[in-house]
């Protein structure tokens, strides 16, 4: 199996744009392509909605300036990596139930944003192109059919179509986005067998990581409001989502082990501000912290958790947390999905509430120094190099085949 691709030209299209501020899978992608292919990273192009309730936001005003033709909508990243501002507006047709209509105007919308990449593609010269689409189903549904790639690849990290606003037409439409995709990569083994339902030429392709923070960790900053939290700590680091996560099993951790002490570190949505875990005295939530920060709260947690929720928005999703922890050497307890198979011999994967206890307990008396090695290996090979040089076989096998 060839696991390189090299000097070729790679457009991709997704559902978060270059500037976006959190984490993405995708852009980390995009710059391990560009280390030997050139890459053309299409932003999601300026929709009325978000024209009309955010004009005057920074970002919407730089869109806005490209549509005028005020200002390049091609922007070079670095060597090998353009990124690039569609010049033309898009109607917001989600809220449309009726098929019909909500189809039309979607090729509509497709048509407009093709015409637009068209114009980049044609300014850098690439030729033969491979098209890389990151879960993006609507505005990206005809492109394979308007771009006419050389091959077409459909990257399944997130059963998206579990959230209302991508079910109300992604239920129908990504099914046939996948089908009709030249190949299908997906960063989870439940992910995969979906696609694999729709598309046979489906690859498992892994997730990668950028874990040098953790891994190059020096204890040379200590957070002030973790110190006075009694020991042990049972730590939790990433977005407090109730869709995502479990409040009623951390409300069950803290009831059945008062003498634990739980950290929650980061933003807290809704359903997490409203919950009575704030009740708990064993309970404690720190906040948002700067991304340089997190190795040193991880640092001092004596068990990670991941106590997710099991739902059809979570039950296929990669937790990159978990690698983290693990590159930390730290011990690991997490809800038990088919996704989390991967991690069965490097973290304590727990059935139910009952079980996620115990398994915390067995945590903390099993964290010697060779399981914390070996920890370290297991995540040390979730590279964006090692994800890279899957999708690159998966694309490789599928041209060897035609």
């Amino acid at each position: 199996m060839n696991f390189f691709l090299q000097d070729r030209d790679i457009v991709i299209v997704g559902q978060q744009p270059w500037d976006v501020e959190i984490g993405s899978n995708c852009k980390n992608l995009a710059e391990e392509f560009s280390r030997h292919n050139r890459v053309l990273y299409i932003n999601s192009p300026l929709d009325s909605l978000t024209l009309l309730r955010s004009r005057y936001e920074a970002k919407v005003q730089k869109r806005l300036r490209v549509v005028k033709k005020r200002e390049p909508g091609l922007v070079k990243i670095k060597h090998n990596l353009w990124n690039y501002y569609p010049d033309k507006i898009i109607l917001s047709i989600n809220w449309i139930s009726i098929t019909f209509l909500f189809n039309f105007l979607n090729r509509k919308n497709n048509t407009a944003f093709a015409n637009s990449i068209i114009k980049a593609i044609k300014e850098l010269n690439f030729r033969d192109y491979i098209l890389f689409n990151d879960n993006d189903i609507m505005r990206s549904f005809y492109l394979k059919e308007l771009l006419k790639p050389k091959v077409s690849v459909y990257y399944s990290r997130d059963y998206v179509i579990a959230v209302d606003y991508w079910k109300r037409h992604g239920e129908k439409l990504e099914p046939k986005l996948i089908a009709k995709s030249d190949i299908c990569v997906a960063n989870s083994l439940y992910l995969r067998n979906y696609c694999f339902q729709y598309n046979k030429q489906s690859f498992y392709v892994g997730q990668g990581c950028d874990l040098k923070s953790f891994t190059n960790f020096s204890n040379t900053f200590n957070p002030e409001d973790i110190t006075g939290i009694k020991k042990p700590v049972i730590g939790y680091i990433g977005a407090l989502h109730g869709l995502r996560l479990s409040i009623s099993l951390l409300k069950f951790i803290a009831t059945k082990k008062p003498e634990w002490s739980i950290v929650l570190v980061g933003p807290e949505d809704n359903s997490f501000e409203k919950s009575d875990l704030h009740a708990f005295n064993n309970v404690h939530f720190l906040g948002s912290k700067p991304i340089e920060q997190l190795p040193a709260y991880i640092n001092s947690f004596d068990v990670c958790i991941n106590p997710q929720a099991v739902n059809l928005l979570t039950i296929g999703n990669y937790p990159r947390k978990v690698d983290e922890y693990l590159a930390m050497g730290k011990p690991v307890v997490a809800t038990k999905t088919e996704a989390m198979t991967l991690f069965e011999n490097s973290a304590y994967l727990a059935s139910d509430d009952n079980n996620f206890v115990e398994l915390i307990e067995k945590a903390l008396l099993e964290n010697d120094v060779q399981r914390q090695a070996d920890r370290k290996n297991f995540a040390a090979s979730h590279t964006w190099e090692n994800n890279a040089k899957q999708i690159y076989a998966a694309i490789n096998s599928f041209e060897e085949g035609k």
